[in-house]
């Protein structure tokens, strides 16, 4: 009698299984994703930013059903602060609603178990266990994200990536973040913090980032970028700038990202010059991005992508100029996200979801069990 386990049939046995068609990913209809897709059971999601902290009740569509938001101005460095503030706008909504499971997006560095914000930047959060501190307060589980990942897979689920199986996400706001989705799952990396883009470098010597280093990406096609470059141009008295310059009162600090992108739309010849030159550098990037992951689609959000094509049509035509392999390589759409402001939001709620089902078992068997004792 043969040993099944002989390295001979063990070689067989690979070659049968290597051989046997392989079906492919395919996406499931959003009412088929999971035995979640009920409205019973509804999550929170937060979203927490530089000066507020917005929160939004999300159902298994995707839905928005409600929302509260708090200003922390002045106060948003402080982590204690914005903790007090997340439990605020989840009590406020769960006195109107039955909640299930928080998720919530932080901008910066967050742990592969989705617990602990390891670094953010702009909160001053070192090591922070978020997810338990909240979890204690609230009663009820929570799920930490990085903001960039949750908008990702909220594009993924609801969005503009709807149907991919492989999806990057690029987010282009103060600095640059994005999210990878392959066959329904973000992808992380081994110690939770993948998906920093902003930070590859593509100007040696280049402008000087925040991170500490130079000539990172998010200085070139992100909306610090943007500003500086307009600044820029109006400080040095150029004639092009004089309908910026009047826009802004004579006054160049009070140049913004809107006041650019409103010009822009508006046909200003310098403003539609700087979103063609963000443009590029946004293209070049993700022809990078391409090289990396070969995605079938970039899904470009953010504040800045609110600019449309006069964004995006400049950053194609340069990622098909730089593209390794043009012409004998299938090439990734590049979209405009569909979410808006909300996909950080809707994104963080839906992660909480799978915790919500087993909250909801929980407290059932919970429940049970108090019959029972009564009964005896």
């Amino acid at each position: 009698m043969s040993d099944p386990w002989s390295e001979p049939a063990v070689r067989s046995d690979r070659a049968e299984r290597a051989n046997r068609s392989v079906t492919p990913f395919r996406a499931p209809r959003r009412d088929q994703w999971s035995a979640l897709a009920s409205p019973q059971l509804i999550t929170v999601g937060v979203d927490i930013g530089g000066t507020k902290v917005a929160a939004g009740v999300v159902s298994a569509e995707g839905k928005v059903l409600d929302r509260a938001r708090r200003e922390t101005p002045d106060r948003s460095k402080s982590p204690q602060v914005v903790e007090d503030t997340i439990v605020d706008v989840v009590l406020e909504l769960a006195e109107r609603h039955s909640i299930h499971a928080v998720g919530i997006g932080a901008a910066g560095f967050v742990d592969a178990r989705r617990a602990s914000v390891l670094f953010a930047p702009h909160l001053s959060w070192r090591n922070e266990p978020l997810r338990d501190a909240i979890s204690d307060r609230l009663r009820l589980p929570v799920v930490v994200e990085n903001d960039a990942n949750a908008s990702a897979w909220a594009e993924w689920r609801y969005g503009a990536g709807y149907g991919e199986h492989h999806l990057v996400v690029v987010n282009l706001g103060t600095g640059i973040g994005g999210g990878i989705v392959v066959n329904g799952a973000v992808q992380r990396g081994e110690y939770g913090v993948g998906g920093e883009f902003g930070h590859m470098q593509v100007v040696p010597a280049g402008h000087r980032c925040e991170c500490g280093n130079r000539g990172c990406w998010e200085q070139y096609a992100s909306g610090n970028a943007l500003v500086r470059e307009a600044r820029e141009l109006a400080m040095a008295d150029s004639p092009v700038a004089q309908g910026l310059l009047e826009r802004a009162e004579g006054d160049p600090g009070r140049i913004t990202g809107p006041l650019i992108s409103a010009a822009a739309k508006d046909g200003d010849p310098a403003s539609i010059e700087l979103f063609a030159e963000i443009g590029q550098w946004l293209g070049v990037g993700i022809a990078n991005l391409a090289c990396a992951f070969d995605p079938g689609c970039f899904v470009v959000g953010g504040g800045v992508s609110d600019a449309g094509e006069l964004l995006l049509a400049p950053a194609r035509e340069a990622f098909r100029r730089t593209l390794s392999g043009r012409g004998f390589r299938p090439e990734a759409r590049i979209v405009r996200a569909a979410l808006g402001n909300d996909a950080g939001l809707v994104g963080a709620a839906d992660l909480a979801r799978p915790l919500a089902r087993r909250f909801r078992r929980a407290r059932r068997r919970r429940d049970r069990l108090r019959e029972r004792r009564a009964v005896t």
